[in-house]
C-alpha cells in the first residue's frame, strides 16, 4: 500500500463541478492499494499518518501529528501511485491491486482513520479535480512495502 501525503492548510475534491470531500488544516492522504495488500499493510498506513509528526510545535520544529493539532484528512484513492514506467513511455499498472479490493482497501482505511481523526474523501474510481495548499511545502511518501 502506498500513500504520498501532503500536509496542507485547505483542500478539495471535486466531481463533476460537486465538492465532494473538503478540510482546512490536515493531511491529504492520496492512497494506492497494491495485488496482495492486506490488512496488516492497511493497519501499518493508517498507524504512519495517524501519528506521524508533521505540523509544527511552539518552536518551529516538526513534533505535532494530525491527531495532536486537531486537524483533519482527506484520502483520495489514486491508483496511479503504481504506475511502472520503466518499460515504454505509457504507465503499466500490473501491480496495483484490482479495482474491487482496491475500493474494499480504500473504505477499510477510512474506517481505521476516522476512529482517530476526521475523514473526507474523494470518490472511489471518479475522475476527481484535488485542490491542494500544501504548507511548506511538505509531501511524504510511504510504502507499506518498506516496513
Amino acid at each position: 500500500m502506498r500513500a504520498l501525503i501532503q500536509r496542507v492548510s485547505s483542500a478539495a475534491v471535486i466531481v463533476d463541478d460537486e465538492t465532494v470531500g473538503e478540510i482546512n488544516a490536515g493531511l491529504v492522504v492520496f492512497l494506492g492499494v497494491g495485488a496482495g495488500d492486506d490488512e496488516a499493510d492497511l493497519n501499518y498506513v493508517a498507524r504512519k499518518i495517524v501519528g506521524m509528526r508533521v505540523f509544527e510545535d511552539e518552536a518551529g520544529r516538526m513534533n505535532r501529528s494530525v491527531v495532536d493539532v486537531g486537524g483533519s484528512v482527506l484520502l483520495v484513492s489514486q491508483f496511479t501511485l503504481y504506475g511502472d514506467l520503466r518499460k515504454g513511455r505509457r504507465p503499466g499498472f500490473d501491480r496495483a491491486a484490482e479495482p474491487e479490493e482496491a475500493h474494499r482497501l480504500y473504505e477499510a482505511m477510512i474506517d481505521v482513520l476516522s476512529q482517530d481523526v476526521p475523514v473526507r474523501t474523494g470518490r472511489f474510481g471518479a475522475r476527481m479535480r484535488v485542490h491542494i495548499t500544501n504548507e511548506g511545502p511538505a509531501t511524504f511518501w510511504l510504502d507499506s512495502a518498506d516496513r
